[in-house]
């Protein structure tokens, strides 16, 4: 297979180098198209594949194309695409806001799929969301959700309304989970730790309650429940949280992210 990257930054070179790891590409047949020479310097530095400043006829090889462009840089990049795309090739979009639609329509091309991964896949731990147009067979879809289950986990969903939710949900969810940590670590220097001790208490006490979230048979409010004893600390805490609608707060700051979601994607 041979695949084409257009737009090198943090969620490109996430998805090259899982596929590099795995072995579904070889070096010399992944295509990195990076128009900054700066960035193309520091990639042909890495020999992560093979680097080009522009989209020319060289794209017709690929299998796969991956979108990877900040959805402002699409309408450059669609104008030089046309031209050189190939009927048969499968485009991979991971740009937010712009619909699969919207994609087809540029590029005059009907097999798009729409993904929508998060930052931990850079890690090769990501949560990824896609849709696919109509005209993607099975063959195609299976290929592209091999390609993406490379970077973490994958879920397939037939409604690509739902991308705007997803985006919500997982998509901007690491963020949640910073600003609680950041938030969680500033509580504890205010009572005294030094910022190293009072972020190591945090972070290991994140790290354990997600593995008991996954590994626990017991639902999340019988595992809150179990660490809130009749009267005591982590009781108050959570009265306190109850008190401040933290929990209302969280929920709405969600249903904004998905709002803004379907706003930029129109």
């Amino acid at each position: 297979m041979k695949i084409a990257i257009i737009g090198c930054g943090n969620m490109g070179m996430a998805f090259a180098k899982s596929f590099l790891q795995y072995n579904l590409v070889r070096k010399e047949d992944l295509f990195l198209i990076e128009k900054s020479a700066e960035r193309g310097e520091a990639l042909r530095a890495e020999q992560t594949g093979v680097v080009v400043d522009t989209i020319g006829p060289r794209i017709s090889e690929a299998d796969l194309i991956i979108l990877s462009v900040k959805p402002q840089d699409f309408g450059p990049v669609h104008t030089e695409l046309k031209p050189v795309i190939r009927y048969n090739q499968l485009v991979l979009s991971i740009m937010a806001g712009i619909s699969i639609q919207q994609i087809q329509t540029a590029l005059d091309h009907p097999l798009v799929v729409r993904a929508m991964p998060n930052t931990p896949a850079m890690l090769g731990m990501g949560m990824t969301a896609f849709a696919a147009a109509k005209e993607v067979d099975i063959q195609n879809l299976r290929r592209a959700e091999n390609l993406i289950n490379a970077t973490g986990r994958s879920v397939f969903l037939e409604d690509e309304s739902l991308l705007d939710a997803a985006t919500a949900v997982s998509g901007s969810g690491p963020a949640y989970f910073f600003y609680l940590v950041k938030a969680m670590i500033e509580a504890g220097t205010q009572m005294g730790f030094p910022e190293s001790l009072s972020a190591q208490l945090v972070k290991q006490t994140m790290l354990g309650s997600y593995h008991l979230i996954q590994t626990a048979d017991k639902s999340l409010d019988e595992l809150i429940k179990a660490v809130a004893s009749k009267g005591g600390t982590t009781e108050a805490a959570l009265k306190t949280f109850e008190q401040h609608d933290l929990s209302g707060a969280l929920i709405a700051g969600m249903h904004a992210a998905q709002k803004r979601a379907t706003e930029l994607s129109k």
